[in-house]
């Protein structure tokens, strides 16, 4: 077993532009860089709900420096400080779309109201379509650029269980099974937290039980590919039973959202390290380097045998 508390966020500040043009799309150009976490889902959900225009009219825009701003993805941050910033970025986008559909619509900014990807004049029918008001722009559409500091950093914690079998014959382990409980706040989508959860977990088990550079006696690297560096694979693992507890929502940023694409390394590796501890324990075996490589374990055996005898 091991508990853990994370500390999650690095840098506090990020930059979001939201830009809607005359071809029915708004396009998020955030600092932040998808890599297998699903920005491009979350991001996209939580403008659509802001906007309140469909999911399908929004694209992403990252890793493009020459048209973005922003410190970029680390320390589990893009969420809960991309998205907090994204939040803010769509209340100054909406302001001043109000002001340009005020102009056009020769009404004043106080009477306008936003429903619906819709700009219209309170108490009256009169109004115009976010796209619309793009498409009478000079450049054909219009922008906002916000850069905000959120108010702290999260702190993930949990607590993972292991089990592993060791043969003793060969020294070769297995995990038999991996649970866990994860308080990651609120958790904006799901399946994706379970995600991060479970390829974290893997990941874990990669480097508990697998996972070594070699090198040769004039330094050359002899594990430079996936067919001599030992990666977890299907058959070496077993379903996780992953479990999210979105009780407790983070006070430091409005989503109540928590860092988390890093939590199921952080729980994992303890939790199958101390698992083979326990298993070798009864044998004498007090300390063990990760990975647990079977030649590793076999040797720690005999050793304690040899010891013993």
């Amino acid at each position: 077993m091991a508990c853990y508390i994370e500390w999650t966020g690095g840098e506090l500040v990020e930059t979001v532009r939201i830009e809607a043009g005359a071809d029915g799309k708004v396009c998020l150009f955030s600092g932040t860089q998808a890599m297998g976490q699903g920005l491009e889902t979350v991001f996209s959900q939580l403008l659509s709900a802001q906007l309140e225009i469909p999911i399908e009219a929004i694209r992403l825009v990252q890793g493009d420096s020459a048209r973005v701003k922003g410190l970029g993805s680390f320390g589990s941050r893009s969420l809960f400080i991309g998205g907090s910033v994204l939040l803010a970025g769509a209340q100054e986008f909406l302001k001043k779309g109000k002001q340009l559909a005020a102009a056009e619509l020769e009404a004043a900014v106080v009477d306008m109201r936003y429903h619906e990807g819709r700009f219209e004049v309170v108490g009256t029918s009169i109004g115009i379509g976010l796209f619309e008001l793009a498409a009478k722009q000079t450049e054909q559409s219009f922008s906002t650029e916000t850069e905000k500091e959120v108010e702290g950093r999260s702190w993930p914690n949990g607590c993972h269980i292991s089990e592993v079998e060791i043969d003793p014959e060969t020294g070769s382990v297995s995990l038999v099974s991996h649970g866990s409980v994860d308080d990651t706040g609120n958790a904006i989508n799901p399946m994706i937290v379970e995600g991060q959860l479970q390829g974290g977990i893997a990941q874990g088990a990669g480097q508990a039980l697998l996972e070594h550079s070699e090198y040769d006696s004039a330094g050359q690297l002899l594990t430079g590919s996936f067919m001599d560096y030992a990666m977890p694979r299907a058959d070496d693992l077993p379903s996780f039973k992953t479990n999210i507890y979105t009780d407790a929502p983070c006070k430091t940023n409005p989503l109540g959202a928590k860092g988390v694409g890093e939590i199921g390394v952080v729980g994992s590796i303890p939790a199958i390290a101390n698992a083979i501890l326990d298993a070798l324990w009864e044998h004498g075996v007090r300390q063990f380097d990760m990975p647990a490589h079977p030649q590793k374990i076999w040797q720690l055996l005999q050793k304690q045998k040899t010891d013993a005898n």
